[in-house]
């Protein structure tokens, strides 16, 4: 009998509680969530029919506490609403935090400059203005059939003052690029045509 006047006790206290869910802002929330399930009179009333005793499953279905409210979920907000996550910066020393240090320059350590290329031949045209084409002829040998080979290379160098002639012997040195296709610069005539 005394678990029989506990019943009401209990089935008004989950009347309160769902009462203050569908109450809250969002009432489709509420809805949607399945109401805690109550414990029927006919579970809680079964008695044994050849004992008279009450059945054990009643007894346990009525000493359970009321189950507690679920959280509601927050809204949701759209993609434009959120904000991505920043790393937190590390803290720097407060020390530090207000002196800074002065920009200090170093001088480029001097190195020196590499030897440029030279070249030694013979100016094969002179046709153009401030300029000569020289002919550069090699001669080694092969590199697997040893026998002497004799090749020869067309460079166009700059001449500022327009001296060397066709046949002077010329050193050509290797200078920076001038137009497509000079990067080689008339050192000096080492002997003038006959």
């Amino acid at each position: 009998m005394a678990e029989e006047q506990n019943e009401p006790e209990a089935q008004a206290a989950e009347e309160a509680v769902a009462d203050e869910q569908s109450s809250g802002d969002d009432e489709s929330v509420a809805a949607e969530e399945p109401a805690p399930e109550e414990p029927t009179a006919d579970a809680s009333e079964s008695v044994d029919v050849s004992t008279g005793d009450e059945a054990p499953e009643a007894a346990t279905v009525a000493e359970t506490p009321p189950k507690p409210a679920p959280k509601k979920a927050a809204p949701r907000k759209p993609k434009v609403e959120k904000k991505p996550e920043k790393k937190p910066r590390p803290k720097k020393a407060p020390e530090a935090a207000g002196v800074r240090k002065p920009i200090v320059r170093l001088p480029k350590p001097e190195r020196e400059r590499r030897k440029s290329k030279e070249r030694r031949g013979v100016v094969v045209s002179s046709a153009m203005d401030k300029t000569v084409v020289v002919r550069v002829d090699t001669v080694r040998p092969h590199p697997a059939y040893k026998k002497v080979v004799r090749h020869s290379t067309k460079f166009h160098a700059h001449d500022e003052q327009n001296t060397a002639n066709v046949g002077d012997v010329v050193r050509i040195v290797e200078t920076r690029p001038i137009s497509k296709t000079k990067t080689w610069r008339l050192a000096e005539i080492l002997e003038a045509a006959k």
